[in-house]
């Protein structure tokens, strides 16, 4: 019977690293990627690897570019519907719109 209680002190024990490792893990602050993703060329797949993009906001961004061509400051992602001051304040240092000295 001692050797049973043993066992499951350290079981509880393991368990609990365990428990504890994981949530600080998902607790920590995800890394922002050192590339930053151009609004006027990335995918739909792409924009939603941005932080409170999903797939349709993402099709947005797509579809607002394609009307209206190409954002010339990042500043102007907030014309599309579904991205305002909260959200672009969460992505802009994540978004460029390409180099200024290259013209395509």
């Amino acid at each position: 019977m001692k050797n049973i209680t043993k066992t499951a002190v350290v079981f509880g024990l393991i368990l609990a690293f365990v428990a504890v490792t994981l949530v600080s893990a998902a607790t920590q602050p995800q890394p922002i990627s050192q590339n930053k993703i151009n609004i006027n060329t990335a995918s739909v797949s792409e924009l939603q690897q941005l932080p409170r993009v999903g797939a349709k906001v993402a099709q947005k961004i797509v579809d607002y570019r394609e009307k209206h061509g190409n954002f010339q400051r990042i500043e102007e992602i907030m014309k599309v519907q579904g991205i305002g001051e909260k959200t672009f304040e969460g992505l802009k240092d994540q978004i460029t719109v390409g180099d200024k000295s290259t013209s395509v």
